[in-house]
């Protein structure tokens, strides 16, 4: 499984840039009696203040809702509190509450706070970053966001267990404690355990509020989409929750399908031909392509097809391929990508995500970004094999980091004396998933989900300079959903000249915007 956690090593990579550490030392909220930070968590907090946002000319006043929901364990252990889930609810005033939707949004990671979708996406403040180069160091600019969703929903952002100010729950005896948090480890880190959990917050929150009436919809990015097909099969099919629709953005439901390390999986290609379509938008953007085509869209149309003819049915070849035949398929590599043919030949055709990175820009000693292609940054070594970091994530990071923690404490007035976790810092994930060994792949959960539910539509978008989760890659497993083919018309697919964070890039963002709320308002 190194690809799976080669994927999620965006965590390990920020953590270690912005020297984050998550330790049991902050692990509650300070108490002023004698009681455990344990026990402070096992009861729900809030804090409630009101503000205003302008969402494409139209001025929206909310209550915000900053707190937590305390789940709890099942059986025999159904009083037991396992988690305090820390959530920011922003609510429409004024508006009908039972027929408001209502959008649980969340990031990926796994073990990833919201913060990325919150202060970039769809909050009502947003952080103002450089499009495609280094944002500087502070102060940074919070501003209002013209784009946020609340012009059509009302909105829930999620920090996964363990992360954000979200906790998990120990033992109050000191000397079972430790014993207990290894246990708590097992029941939450894992993809199985993760979507149970959501799965409570999310009933949970609904019975809160008041919201059970109110149209549904899930929002996630990253391995957030991969918690979304999980998710939903078990709001559709144990909890009995419909929901009207499942956004994906920056979508990964096969891990088989990725580009982080394939050649640890060999003799699964799909990588390699998947990822073509993300390498020859990134060199068209960069300029490297023998002959520049004026358009992106229609020569991507044209990769596609090779991608999925002459390029697929050489690698399946394997040995058996006639080298007059592998020059020729590299000859044209190097038309679509700009690498020479030389390269693509010792490469075997088969060049991961991370020599593409390094290579692209080599000759000036750059290496491309992995979560958005369109940045470049020095490379750490310019004899290595493949890119060593990620110059995007350099980028922008600090500034979202920085304007959150200001915003969540003076703005929401929550979070005071503790520490907001970027990353859960888990040593394990178990990436088993329903008793299954295998590489990670929850295509067939959101098909259930979809199976039954029949009404439920789905919404794919993604960025074409996105080498962490390519968007060809995306529309693949969609298309190759274990579903009738009646429910096929039920996806649709958006696609936008950014990267994994489609919303860094405001043009995309906005379209990002429009796409989505045209979604909920034609889906309830």
């Amino acid at each position: 499984m190194r690809r799976f956690f080669a994927w999620a090593a965006l965590s390990a990579l920020i953590v270690c840039s912005l020297s984050i550490a998550a330790n049991a030392a902050d692990a509650a909220p300070k108490t002023k009696d004698n009681t455990s930070p344990d026990a402070a968590l096992t009861k729900p907090q809030s804090s409630v203040t009101t503000g205003s946002v302008s969402v494409e000319g139209h001025r929206i006043n909310y209550k915000a809702v900053a707190g937590t929901i305390v789940l709890h364990g099942k059986g025999d252990n159904e009083n037991t509190p396992t988690a305090s889930i820390f959530y920011v609810a922003y609510f429409k005033q004024g508006a009908d509450a039972s027929k408001r939707p209502v959008t649980f949004i969340y990031n990926g990671g796994p073990g990833s706070a919201s913060v990325w979708l919150h202060m970039g996406a769809f909050g009502p403040r947003r952080v103002d970053t450089n499009d495609h180069t280094h944002t500087p160091a502070a102060p940074y600019k919070l501003v209002n966001n013209d784009y946020s969703l609340l012009d059509v929903s009302d909105v829930v952002f999620i920090d996964a267990p363990a992360t954000g100010f979200s906790r998990l729950i120990a033992d109050t005896s000191k000397d079972k404690r430790d014993a207990l948090m290894k246990k708590r480890d097992k029941q939450f880190f894992g993809v199985d355990q993760d979507g149970q959990a959501f799965a409570q917050f999310i009933t949970r929150f609904l019975s809160r509020y008041g919201r059970w009436n109110s149209p549904k919809y899930l929002f996630g990015e990253s391995y957030g989409t991969t918690r979304s097909a999980v998710l939903s099969n078990i709001l559709e099919n144990q909890d009995s929750v419909d929901l009207n629709g499942v956004i994906l953005l920056s979508q990964i439901l096969s891990f088989d399908t990725s580009i982080d390390g394939p050649e640890s999986n060999p003799g699964i290609d799909q990588p390699y031909f998947l990822a073509l379509p993300t390498y020859a938008a990134t060199a068209w953007y960069h300029h490297k392509l023998p002959q520049q085509p004026a358009k992106l869209e229609p020569f991507l149309k044209q990769v596609e097809h090779f991608a999925m003819g002459p390029y697929a049915q050489a690698l399946m070849a394997g040995s058996t391929l006639d080298p007059a035949k592998e020059k020729a398929v590299a000859e044209k590599l190097h038309q679509y990508t700009g690498l020479p043919t030389a390269y693509w030949v010792k490469a075997d055709l088969r060049v991961n995500g991370g020599m593409f990175e390094h290579e692209l820009l080599g000759k000036d000693d750059l290496s491309t970004g992995r979560l958005d292609t369109r940045f470049a940054g020095p490379s750490m070594d310019p004899m290595s094999k493949e890119s060593e970091y990620d110059p995007q994530s350099s980028a922008i990071s600090s500034a979202y980091v920085a304007t959150f923690n200001n915003y969540v404490r003076n703005t929401l007035k929550f979070g005071k004396n503790q520490h907001y976790r970027l990353f859960a810092g888990f040593d394990h994930w178990d990436s088993t998933h329903n008793h299954n060994q295998q590489s990670l792949n929850v295509m067939g959960d959101l098909a259930q989900a979809m199976k039954a539910n029949p009404k439920l539509k789905v919404m794919m978008n993604g960025g074409y300079f996105d080498l962490a989760t390519p968007f060809f890659a995306a529309e693949y497993e969609l298309d190759h959903l274990p579903i009738p083919q009646r429910l096929h018309k039920n996806i649709s697919v958006h696609l936008y000249q950014s990267g994994h964070m489609v919303y860094v890039h405001v043009p995309a963002l906005k379209k990002l915007h429009d796409n989505v709320a045209a979604f909920i308002r034609s889906t309830h």
